[in-house]
């Protein structure tokens, strides 16, 4: 129990260069948040929703995040600062990373569908301040949604996505990314909301200098061997 902690509170401390201890990480509200779902969804999955709700609602008053008690969440999940909705049917894996205001909102259910209605996020997501995800879709392994995209399809694995619809950019599904990206931040360290659209040109273009050298270098082997 206690190994799983200090585990736990590791992983946001390599994730936050704002944290400076253990014990700094103790007071964060996703960590308060986190710790009072665990204990709401034990009672919610005992039947007990009164008592989960109650607990919901405490904890939503501590920490101003709001964890539904029916949501299945991984290991080592860190939501960075707050203001953040996780909807009932919500499952979040191992390693996911959320900024603040966010929403993994679900499809209503007054339109006939039952069960399923948020998302699946899977283990190592990176969810950016502002972003919306919305009904049942799938948030892949390792992927990034930039900050305040709005995601209603399902993302591949390694995918980054910005923009409203949400759109991948030159980063390809598939690809591991190396080492930690706070916020999802796609391309390069000076990407701005306010400049999406020159940035995502920006990417498209390098994106294709990258495919044109590929066919060229392609053609030039097959020359050689002819």
């Amino acid at each position: 129990m206690f190994n799983r902690l200090t585990g736990y509170l590791d992983s946001i401390q390599a994730r936050d260069p704002a944290a400076r201890s253990r014990w700094e990480v103790m007071l964060y509200p996703g960590v308060w948040a986190l710790g009072l779902h665990r204990v709401a969804h034990w009672l919610f999955e005992a039947r007990l929703f009164l008592l989960a709700r109650a607990i919901n609602h405490f904890a939503r008053f501590l920490t101003a995040i709001d964890i539904h008690p029916g949501a299945k969440i991984g290991r080592n999940f860190f939501i960075d600062h707050g203001f953040t909705v996780i909807g009932e049917t919500a499952e979040i894996g191992d390693n996911v990373t959320i900024y603040q205001c966010v929403t993994l909102g679900g499809t209503s259910p007054d339109n006939g569908v039952a069960g399923k209605r948020h998302p699946t996020i899977r283990d190592g997501a990176i969810i950016g301040s502002g972003a919306q995800v919305l009904g049942p879709v799938v948030i892949g392994a390792r992927a990034r949604i930039g900050a305040n995209a709005v995601v209603t399809k399902d993302v591949v694995d390694g995918a980054v996505m910005v923009g409203i619809p949400a759109r991948a950019t030159m980063v390809e599904g598939g690809q591991v990314q190396g080492g930690f990206v706070p916020y999802g931040t796609p391309c390069s360290e000076i990407f701005d909301p306010q400049t999406q659209k020159i940035e995502l040109m920006r990417c498209e273009i390098e994106a294709l200098r990258k495919r044109l050298d590929a066919l060229l270098a392609e053609h030039e082997d097959q020359r050689d061997r002819a």
